[in-house]
């Protein structure tokens, strides 16, 4: 069970647990910070115009 949880995805993509959690951890904090400034845009359409658009690009080219 803890094999499966914790080893199985991350070796199945060539990666260790922790440098899984490294590249899955920035990936998220990166997407919380375009979700964020969706959020202020969608409250002030003036603000933050392409930020969510932006983020999914930069992280669809890596």
């Amino acid at each position: 069970m803890f094999r499966r949880l914790f080893t199985e995805h991350p070796k199945s993509v060539g990666e260790s647990y922790v440098e899984h959690f490294g590249v899955a951890a920035r990936f998220g904090s990166i997407m919380i910070v375009g979700g964020l400034g969706a959020i202020v845009h969608a409250v002030v359409p003036g603000l933050c115009t392409t930020t969510g658009s932006d983020t999914v690009a930069r992280l669809h080219a890596e």
